[in-house]
C-alpha cells in the first residue's frame, strides 16, 4: 500500500515538458492549466528575490554605530555587477523540486531508509548540495569582509607567490552544502513536496500574506538548528574537507583559528552563518509556498461543449484521465463546488444529449466517482483480510508439540556441549532427569560419563540435591576437601556457563531488536497510506451526494434515479469497510502534532475527514428522499443499514 502512494509525482520539469508536447488538444490543455501555473509561481519568486536579497544584505552589514553607512553600502552593493551576477545564479537554483498531490508514506523504518537511499533521491540531494554551495558563495560575495574569496596571499611567504586557505569562506560553503543536504532529507521525511488543497477557498494574495510569517519563522528556526548541527560536525570532521581542499587547489594551510571551540563560537561568524542559512531556506520556502498557492487554485471546467476540439477540456473527460494527477484533483474539486453552488452547471450534468437522448454527462461523472469509491473499498477489504490472516492464532497440534519438545531437547543438548567445551565431565548437579521427555539420546550418552569416584556414581539424583544438607555433609572428613574443590569448580563452571548464555542472548536480542525496529510495520503509517489519496474520494462523495440531493427537484428526466441503487450500495459498502477499519486499535488514534511548520500534515487526518464526509453524504441523501428510498432495489443487508440512517441511529 505504501508503494501505491508513490505513483503520482508531479514535477516542475514534468509540467514544463507538457508545454513542449502540443500535438493534440489534450496535451495543449494540460500545459495551459498546469504548466503556466508553475511558470507564474516561479515568476513571482523571481520578482520577490531582489527585495529578499536587499533584506539579507541589510542584516548582514547592519551596524548600530553606523546606520547611515550601512544603508549606503547596501544600496551600492545591490547595484554592483557582482550582486547582479549572484542574483542570476540564485535564480538558476530556484527551479529544483518534485511535487505530488498524494503523499509518499513509509510504512516502516526500512521503507523510509529505502526512500532516502533511492537513486533519484541521492541525485536530488546532490543537486541540493550544489545549490547550497552556490547560494552560500553568493552570500559570501554579498557580505564581503572575510568571506569574499577562498584563498589569500600568505603573510610569511618570503616573496613567493603562495596562497593560503581562507577557512571562513570554506566553512560558509560547507554550511551551504550541509543545509541543502539536510533540507533534502527533511523534505522526504516530512513530505515537503506534498500539495494539499484547502477546504476554505481564498484569494492568492490573502493566502500568501497569511503564510508569510510562518515561512519566516520556520526559516529562522530551521537555520538555527542547522548551524548548531553543522558547527558540531565541523569541529570533529572539519579537518577532512580542509585538507582535501588544500591538496586539490594547492593552497597552504595557515594557522587555523577554527580548530578550537573558542574559534567556532565566534559571535560574528555564527551570526553570518545563521543569516546565510536563513536566506537560503527562506528562498526555498517562498518558492514552495507560491507553487502550492498557484497550483491549487480553483479551475472551472466546462461540463459539455458543442465543439469536438474542446472535448478534452470538459469535466467528464478530465475526470476519466489518470495523468497528470493534479489535473484530476482539480476536476474533482470543481465537481464538488459545482454540485453545491452552480445551478446552471448542474442542469448541464442532468441534461440529455441530442440527438439520442442519452445522459452522457451524468453517466461519465457518476461512473468515475463510483469507480473511485469501489477502489477504496477494495483496498480496505484487502487490508483487513491481510490483518486477519496475520493475526489469527493457530491451535497447537501434536506435531507442533513434538517440534517444541525436540527444540527444547536441543537446547539442553547445547547446554551440555557448552560444559564439555570447558573440559570437565558431567557431574551430579548438572545431571538432568533421564526419564524426562526433554532428555534426548545424545544427552543420555553424555550423562553416562560420570566420575566413578563421585558420591553420585551409579545413582540418579535430583538437581536440587544441594539443598539436602545432611546428605551432603554425611561424608567423611577426608572427603570434605574433595567436595569443596568440586563445589568451587561447580560455581566456576556455573559462572562461565551463565556468562556464555548471557552473551548469546544479548547478541540474539540485539539483532532481533534491530531487525524488528527496521522491518516492523508502523500501524499508524499503514493507516495513513491507505487513505493517502482520500481527498479525491471526499470530493467524489460530496459531488455525488449534492447532485443526488439536487436531482430531487432539478432532474426533470430522471437520469439520476437509474444509478441511485449503485450509488447507495457503493456508499454503504464503503461505510462498512471504514467502520471495520476504525475498529482497529491504531486507526482511531489522533496523529501527533507536526513538529515542522512547513509540513503539510493534512494527510494524517484524511481518514477522519473521509469518515465524516461519508456519513454526511448518506444522511444528505436519506433526509432528501426519505421513505422514497424504500422503493430502491438494494440488498436486504443494505436496506437494513439504510434504515438506520433513515431513523437517525447511525
Amino acid at each position: 500500500q505504501c508503494m501505491t502512494s508513490n505513483i503520482s509525482n508531479l514535477g516542475l520539469w514534468e509540467s514544463l515538458s507538457a508545454c513542449e508536447v502540443c500535438a493534440d488538444g489534450n496535451a495543449l490543455f494540460h500545459s495551459q492549466v498546469v504548466c503556466w501555473r508553475a511558470v507564474a509561481s516561479i515568476a513571482w519568486s523571481v520578482l520577490l528575490l531582489p527585495p529578499t536579497t536587499a533584506v539579507f544584505t541589510f542584516f548582514s552589514k547592519f551596524s548600530f554605530l553606523h546606520p547611515i553607512q550601512t544603508i549606503s553600502e547596501c544600496i551600492s552593493l545591490m547595484t554592483s555587477a557582482s550582486a547582479i551576477f549572484s542574483l542570476i545564479l540564485v535564480l538558476k537554483d530556484l527551479i529544483l523540486s518534485l511535487f505530488s498531490v498524494i503523499p509518499t508514506i513509509a510504512c516502516s523504518k526500512i521503507a523510509l531508509l529505502a526512500q532516502l537511499l533511492h537513486p533519484r533521491q541521492l541525485v536530488n540531494s546532490l543537486l541540493h548540495c550544489i545549490m547550497g554551495v552556490i547560494v552560500a558563495w553568493c552570500c559570501g560575495v554579498t557580505m564581503g569582509f572575510r568571506y569574499e574569496s577562498l584563498g589569500y596571499p600568505c603573510p610569511q611567504s618570503d616573496g613567493l607567490p603562495l596562497m593560503c586557505l581562507n577557512e571562513y569562506q570554506l566553512i560558509l560553503l560547507l554550511l551551504g552544502a550541509f543545509v541543502g543536504f539536510s533540507h533534502s532529507l527533511l523534505g522526504v521525511m516530512h513530505n515537503f513536496n506534498y500539495i494539499s488543497f484547502h477546504t476554505v477557498q481564498q484569494y492568492k494574495y490573502h493566502r500568501f500574506k497569511g503564510a508569510l510569517p510562518l515561512v519566516a519563522r520556520c526559516s529562522v528556526t530551521q537555520a538555527l538548528y542547522s548551524v548548531r548541527n553543522f558547527v558540531v560536525l565541523y569541529f570533529f570532521l572539519g579537518h577532512v574537507p580542509r585538507a582535501w581542499i588544500c591538496q586539490t587547489l594547492n593552497l597552504q594551510l595557515n594557522r587555523s583559528a577554527l580548530d578550537s571551540i573558542s574559534g567556532l563560537l565566534d559571535f560574528t561568524l555564527l551570526y553570518h552563518l545563521w543569516i546565510s542559512a536563513t536566506f537560503f531556506l527562506f528562498l526555498w520556502y517562498i518558492t514552495l509556498l507560491l507553487f502550492r498557492i498557484f497550483v491549487t487554485e480553483v479551475h472551472s471546467f466546462p461540463v459539455q461543449s458543442s465543439f469536438t476540439d474542446d472535448t478534452p477540456q470538459c469535466l467528464p473527460t478530465v475526470l476519466a484521465e489518470k495523468q497528470p494527477m493534479i489535473l484530476k484533483f482539480l476536476a474533482l474539486q470543481d465537481l464538488a463546488l459545482l454540485s453545491q453552488h452552480s445551478l446552471a452547471r448542474r442542469c448541464e450534468v442532468f441534461s440529455l444529449s441530442q440527438p439520442g437522448g442519452h445522459a452522457h454527462n451524468w453517466n461519465a461523472i457518476s461512473k468515475e466517482c463510483l469507480s473511485l469509491l469501489a477502489d477504496l473499498t477494495q483496498r480496505l477489504q484487502a487490508y483487513h483480510d491481510t490483518i486477519a490472516t496475520n493475526g489469527r492464532t493457530k491451535s497447537l497440534s501434536s506435531g507442533s508439540e513434538r517440534k517444541s519438545s525436540s527444540e527444547t531437547s536441543g537446547i539442553f543438548t547445547n547446554n551440555v556441549d557448552l560444559r564439555s567445551l570447558v573440559g570437565e565431565p558431567l557431574t551430579a548437579p548438572f545431571t538432568p532427569d533421564l526419564v524426562s521427555p526433554f532428555a534426548s539420546p545424545a544427552l543420555r550418552r553424555l550423562a553416562t560419563v560420570v566420575d566413578p569416584g563421585s558420591p553420585w556414581y551409579g545413582t540418579v539424583q535430583s538437581p536440587h540435591i544441594m539443598r539436602r544438607g545432611p546428605k551432603l555433609w554425611s561424608t567423611s572428613t577426608g572427603d570434605q576437601s574433595t567436595f569443596l574443590e568440586k563445589l568451587g569448580s561447580y560455581f566456576f563452571k556455573t559462572k562461565t556457563f551463565f556468562f556464555l548464555c548471557v552473551t548469546q542472548v544479548k547478541n540474539f536480542l540485539s539483532k532481533r531488536v534491530l531487525v524488528t525496529y527496521l522491518f516492523n510495520k508502523l500501524p499508524e503509517a499503514s493507516s495513513q497510506a491507505l487513505f493517502a489519496d482520500s481527498q479525491a474520494h471526499i470530493w467524489a462523495l460530496e459531488g455525488l451526494s449534492y447532485l443526488v440531493q439536487a436531482s430531487f427537484s432539478e432532474d426533470h428526466f430522471g437520469v439520476v434515479q437509474t444509478t441511485l441503487p449503485s450509488i447507495l450500495s457503493s456508499m454503504l459498502l464503503l461505510q462498512e469497510a471504514v467502520d471495520r477499519h476504525f475498529k482497529l486499535p491504531h486507526a482511531s488514534s489522533k496523529p501527533s502534532r507536526s513538529t515542522s511548520s512547513m509540513e503539510e500534515s493534512t494527510y494524517k487526518t484524511l481518514r477522519f475527514a473521509l469518515r465524516a464526509t461519508l456519513k454526511t453524504a448518506i444522511y444528505r441523501i436519506t433526509t432528501t428522499f426519505g421513505d422514497h428510498l424504500k422503493a430502491v432495489q438494494i440488498s436486504a443487508e443494505h436496506r437494513k443499514r439504510l434504515q438506520q440512517f433513515l431513523e437517525y441511529k447511525e
